[in-house]
């Protein structure tokens, strides 16, 4: 059994949907995960944002853009009559529940219950289409399978023996639609895998099943060698390990979910990464092997904050770092990158919710520095660290960029850098010119 998770670009529109469609026929079994239609979940981010502060009446003008979106979409999408009539009365039970938010109090429990509506509009109405094209095909809901703990991760015990139960209710069909995000918490209620949790979703799925191959269906042809966004002449990586693409999703690259390669890794399933636009595009192949050669691809971090602790007491001083941890074990705050000299220590988080707090703290230890909007920079390739000239080229391309921290040989996969923000654009830039010319496949 295969998994096919389509992005919300993917299904974006009805003109998507149709072609998904095209793209899933095939008699092999597999399940097809889906994300919200592309704008869905920022706007009921909007929508919920607006009911925390009691602006109803700017929630309601919301709620009836959003409605009239998918009304449109109803419009385009079918040609029966039937499944026009079945489509408008879902979409209206709908938004008829996120409407009802507006008259009682909104907590971060119906907020959960309201971004769920992105998922479960897009699953529905995608299976109303297969089912006015007679194509055979089960809907299952993923809030019967999909579960987290008590730590918000997810219970992979419960997930494979839940779903294996609801596959096992359709013997002989080989097409499954479910939702991509969205789940239950260990009290029951709805919750969600936070943002880019489709990909996990089908990761967490594939390992369950024991899947041949996850592919993650979106608007790009694969992993870049660098940011296509911001950096011209880029081009797709055919083959990445477990552990490249791990770094890579972790450090910024938006083409994947952080999370979604370990539960692949740990079942050794490949994921394919490819385009919805360009469905013939070969792609990247992330799986256990790996092409040879140095640096693979840069992929980059923004919202860093930079913590300098330093003290003379750290010269020798016993369980000094242990202290420091300890202060951000306690407020929940991982650390990114690390650096120490001799009177000196500095990290990096991605979260400030507690960073006053972890401050006031560490001021305990001797004086605090900190820095914001600073970005990590890293650079990937197979065993990266081991090759003899690689951070010569590194650092001779950014040798007009300031390089406020260099993490090297935590990860022999790995080299981080981290700049000012300000910088990070001309560092993306001399890293694609000054380390990749030779690797393209174009040059």
């Amino acid at each position: 059994m295969k998994i096919l998770k389509f992005g919300g670009t993917s299904v974006g529109s009805a003109e998507r949907m149709k072609a998904v469609s095209d793209l899933i026929q095939s008699e092999e079994p597999k399940i097809v995960v889906l994300s919200a239609m592309s704008g869905t979940t920022n706007a009921l981010v909007q929508i919920s944002e607006a009911l925390y502060q009691n602006k109803n009446k700017e929630a309601n003008a919301l709620i009836d853009a959003l409605h009239d979106k998918y009304k449109q979409v109803v419009e385009e999408l079918y040609k029966t009559d039937e499944k026009k009539k079945q489509a408008r009365e879902l979409i209206d039970q709908h938004f008829e529940s996120i409407r009802a938010y507006t008259l009682d109090l909104f907590t971060i429990h119906e907020e959960r219950a309201v971004l769920a509506q992105g998922e479960l509009l897009s699953t529905a109405l995608f299976q109303f289409f297969l089912e006015e094209q007679q194509i055979p095909s089960v809907l299952l809901p993923a809030l019967n399978f999909m579960k987290i703990d008590e730590n918000e991760e997810p219970d992979a015990e419960y997930i494979a023996q839940h779903i294996r139960k609801e596959l096992d209710k359709y013997a002989g069909t080989n097409l499954f639609i479910t939702q991509g995000y969205i789940c239950r918490n260990t009290f029951g209620e709805i919750d969600n895998l936070k943002r880019g949790g489709s990909d996990y979703s089908a990761s967490l799925i594939g390992a369950a099943v024991d899947a041949t191959e996850i592919q993650i269906w979106t608007d790009i042809d694969g992993m870049h060698n660098n940011d296509p966004r911001i950096v011209k002449d880029t081009y797709p990586i055919a083959e990445l390990s477990f552990d490249e693409a791990a770094e890579l999703a972790y450090f910024g690259a938006k083409i994947l979910h952080p999370s979604s390669v370990l539960p692949a890794k740990h079942k050794n399933i490949p994921v394919k990464l490819l385009n919805t636009m360009q469905p013939d595009a070969k792609g990247t192949t992330i799986s256990s092997e790996t092409e040879g050669g140095a640096m693979k691809a840069v992929a980059a971090k923004d919202g860093i904050t930079a913590v300098k602790i330093k003290s003379g007491r750290m010269l020798l001083a016993y369980g000094f770092l242990r202290s420091v941890f300890e202060v951000f074990e306690r407020y929940k705050t991982p650390i990114d990158m690390i650096t120490t000299s001799e009177v000196a220590v500095s990290l990096t988080i991605d979260n400030p919710k507690f960073l006053n707090e972890i401050v006031s703290e560490l001021m305990e230890f001797g004086q605090v520095e900190v820095d914001e909007n600073q970005t990590i920079i890293c650079v990937v390739g197979d065993s990266i660290a081991d090759k003899s000239g690689t951070s010569a080229k590194i650092f001779q391309s950014l040798s007009d960029i300031p390089l406020r921290m260099i993490s090297y040989g935590g990860s022999k996969n790995n080299i981080s850098l981290l700049i000012d923000t300000q910088d990070k654009v001309k560092a993306l830039t001399l890293l694609n010119e000054g380390i990749f010319e030779r690797n393209s496949p174009n040059a």
